[in-house]
């Protein structure tokens, strides 16, 4: 006796059929209309940097990619929760959180690696002479070796 597989199903038969994957695509598209509809109250600017996370119980989440953007909504708060209060899709809003969450692509782009220069390397050296405690002299050198390893021959 062999084994068959079953034949594969469209994505959309999956959907359709399963009973998780149901309130998952449920969930996406109501946070997916909830998105469209502040992005029309939003300036246009503000748009990308700026996701629905939920909207339970009155109060509305937002996701906001960088601490500018943060704090440009949180001025217009009130204004904000005024116009999206006038939609049908909030009308049982009364609270908006802003939480601060960098895209993961900038977190990449931050993280840099200082370099020593050769003659700060050399100045860092120089000033181990006059240091007396062991301690403080190791860490001065091995901060000094740094810059000797960035030495071109």
């Amino acid at each position: 006796m062999t084994y068959r597989p079953s034949p594969a199903r469209s994505p959309a038969a999956l959907l359709r059929e399963a009973k998780p994957l149901q309130g998952l695509l449920r969930q996406a598209q109501h946070i997916d209309r909830l998105q469209q509809l502040l992005d029309s109250q939003l300036q246009p600017a503000a748009r990308e940097h700026c996701r629905v996370a939920t909207f339970r119980d009155g109060c509305l989440l937002l996701i906001i990619t960088d601490g500018h953007w943060a704090t440009r909504l949180r001025y217009q708060q009130k204004r904000l929760l005024k116009q999206l209060q006038a939609l049908e899709a909030f009308a049982t809003l009364t609270k908006i959180l802003i939480k601060v969450q960098p895209s993961t692509a900038e977190m990449g782009n931050t993280l840099h690696s200082a370099t020593l220069s050769n003659s700060a390397a050399q100045h860092i050296q120089a000033s181990v002479e006059g240091i007396s405690d062991p301690r403080l002299r190791a860490a001065l050198e091995r901060l000094a070796q740094h810059g000797q390893k960035n030495r071109t021959p």
